[in-house]
C-alpha cells in the first residue's frame, strides 16, 4: 500500500515540478504515474551500474557527478515517455533534485518506527 501511496506521491511531484520549473511538462496525471514508474524502475535498474561504471569521476568530483547521472536519466526516459518533456539537461537536472527533495519528505512522512533505538 506505500508503495503505491509513494508512486501517487512522486506523480503529483512531477506534476508540481512542471509548474514550477520552466523546461518541464507533463501533460497530464497519467503521464506523471507512468513517468513515476518508469523513472523508479531506470533508478532501481540502471542507476546503480552507472554508479559503478563512474566510480572513479564520482569519487573525484566527491559525489556530485551522481547529479549529473541523475539528469542524465531524467532526460533519458522524457526521450521515450509520451506526454513527459525536458528542454535540456539544467531542467533536467533540476527537476532530479526537485524528485529527490520530494523523495526525501515522502520518506521522512511514511517512515516506520520499527527500527527506531531505544
Amino acid at each position: 500500500m506505500k508503495l503505491i501511496f509513494r508512486l501517487l506521491l512522486n506523480a503529483l511531484f512531477l506534476l508540481f515540478a512542471s509548474y514550477v520549473i520552466s523546461g518541464v511538462q507533463v501533460n497530464s496525471f497519467y503521464a506523471a504515474v507512468i513517468t513515476a514508474i518508469v523513472l523508479g524502475l531506470i533508478n532501481a535498474l540502471i542507476r546503480p551500474v552507472l554508479i559503478i561504471l563512474t566510480l572513479p569521476i564520482n569519487i573525484l568530483t566527491l559525489g556530485l557527478f551522481t547529479l549529473v547521472i541523475n539528469g542524465l536519466l531524467v532526460m533519458f526516459v522524457a526521450s521515450f515517455v509520451k506526454g513527459f518533456s525536458v528542454a535540456g539537461f539544467w531542467p533536467a537536472m533540476l527537476l532530479s533534485i526537485f524528485l529527490w527533495l520530494g523523495s526525501f519528505l515522502t520518506n521522512f512522512l511514511l517512515k516506520d518506527d520499527k527500527g527506531a533505538a531505544l
